[in-house]
């Protein structure tokens, strides 16, 4: 998300903890916030647009950080209407389009150094089970690749 919004032009306020944080500063994140030490609900106000991948308690704060007329975008769960509309915020659940022109978008910010695929750890397919529990545990910063050989 850092990555896509810096593409964008977009001033990038990301949350991390852990070893995400250095890697959210790292891919272009112009503040970033541990939200294992800080609430971020009160520390940003105002927020133009949010992208919500965490859903949950966590997607239901983030309505604070909007100024009026701002945007929710989840991509984990669709967002209370009732939050929104008692926020003054528009908040939908977005889906990934995988079209060709989608993909061709994303081969060329690879290709013009404006994004770089983090690939957290690479399991063999018959190691399919040990990546999810990989991915159960948490703490994920990257893609988890599945080679089929």
């Amino acid at each position: 998300m850092v990555q896509m919004a810096k593409a964008a032009g977009a001033y990038v306020i990301a949350t991390a903890s852990g070893e995400g944080v250095a890697l959210a500063k790292s891919l272009g994140a112009d503040e970033v916030i541990d939200y294992k030490l800080q609430d971020v609900t009160s520390i940003v106000t105002g927020v133009d647009l949010v992208a919500d991948t965490a859903g949950g308690e966590a997607q239901a704060g983030l309505f604070r950080v909007l100024k009026q007329g701002g945007k929710l975008l989840s991509i984990v769960v669709p967002p209370s209407q009732e939050l929104a509309e008692q926020f003054h915020v528009e908040a939908r659940f977005i889906a990934s389009d995988l079209s060709f022109q989608t993909l061709k978008n994303g081969l060329d910010l690879i290709a013009a150094g404006k994004f770089k695929p983090i690939v957290s750890r690479t399991f063999k397919l018959e190691e399919a089970a040990k990546a999810q529990d990989f991915l159960t545990a948490g703490g994920v910063n990257g893609k988890v690749i599945l080679v089929v050989a």
